[in-house]
């Protein structure tokens, strides 16, 4: 392994986790800052990363975690610590003065708000904002904008758990088209941007997955991939919404994720980028073959 280009990524799960795997598919090495000791941070260590415990909000922990690193992978789960995180980091960052590259994960629904819009959820204001601090900084940073992710509880779990039943997807998304795109081509990305940041620094790449669909054209994906007929239900958004508490989600996510829908009903998910592509030479998985490679966990 190359000793000067360490990859710093926070947290242990999510799209982080997957780009460790593609980078250690290519030996670069990796340290993870995770916010506890526990089997995770454990299977870490066993598959060859360095692991250290911060937290984002926290500078001394991330100057710590930053010492002997080159690049930076920036993000976090749905939280509203994201600006306080993003603020942290670049202060921290700045200040260290060695980064060759800062990757930071936002959103696509960013690249349509503007200062004052009010339309967006509260996750999505954070993003947008988080985004003005990491350009101010001065840092080299590269945005990663990925629309709705095909691995969010909207496509797995919610939606096998309702084929299952009735083999129907209901979702309250009306005539509202989207092009969600897989974890894996977004972690793809991330890490051939970590691997030889210089080309990519000042970029921003919007992803998506490789065509916009509505929901029943989204139902007929999911029938060609399991061999069953599965239909959309367009549910009413108040008892949609409803639901949502019975989840365990926090109010921010709970707001977060309704505001989604409700831009899926007003079309702004209706977009397509060739970012996955461009990026890594490989186009980005469709609809059916991402749930075809899950087939028995749809199916039950």
């Amino acid at each position: 392994m190359i000793a000067n280009n360490l990859v710093l990524i926070p947290g242990a799960g999510g799209v982080g986790r997957t780009v460790f795997e593609h980078l250690r598919a290519q030996d670069v090495p990796v340290r993870f800052m995770v916010r506890r000791e526990d089997e995770r941070a454990a299977e870490l260590r066993a598959l060859g990363a360095e692991v250290v415990i911060g937290d984002l909000t926290r500078p001394e922990t991330v100057a710590a975690a930053l010492q002997g690193v080159a690049r930076m992978y920036f993000a976090m789960r749905v939280s509203p610590d994201h600006l306080l995180a993003a603020t942290v980091v670049a202060s921290v960052a700045k200040e260290y003065g060695k980064l060759e590259a800062l990757v930071d994960l936002s959103q696509m629904t960013v690249s349509t708000m503007t200062a004052t819009s009010t339309e967006e959820s509260h996750q999505q204001r954070l993003h947008w904002l988080a985004e003005q601090v990491l350009n101010w900084s001065g840092l080299p940073v590269v945005h990663i904008r990925p629309t709705a992710f095909l691995d969010s509880p909207l496509f797995t779990t919610m939606a096998a758990r309702s084929i299952q039943e009735n083999g129907t997807i209901a979702l309250p998304f009306g005539t509202g088209r989207t092009s969600p795109v897989a974890v894996d081509d977004v972690a793809r990305v991330v890490a051939t941007v970590l691997h030889d940041p210089a080309p990519h620094i000042g970029q921003v790449y919007e992803l998506t997955g490789p065509r916009s669909v509505d929901m029943t054209e989204l139902a007929a994906e999911f029938s060609r991939a399991l061999g069953r007929t599965v239909s959309y239900v367009d549910v009413p958004p108040e008892r949609w919404e409803a639901q949502l508490p019975k989840l365990g989600m926090p109010p921010h996510l709970e707001q977060h994720v309704a505001t989604m829908a409700k831009l899926h009903r007003e079309n702004r998910y209706n977009r397509t980028a060739d970012g996955v592509e461009r990026v890594t030479g490989i186009h980005a998985q469709s609809i059916e073959a991402f749930v075809t490679a899950r087939k028995d966990f749809y199916l039950g």
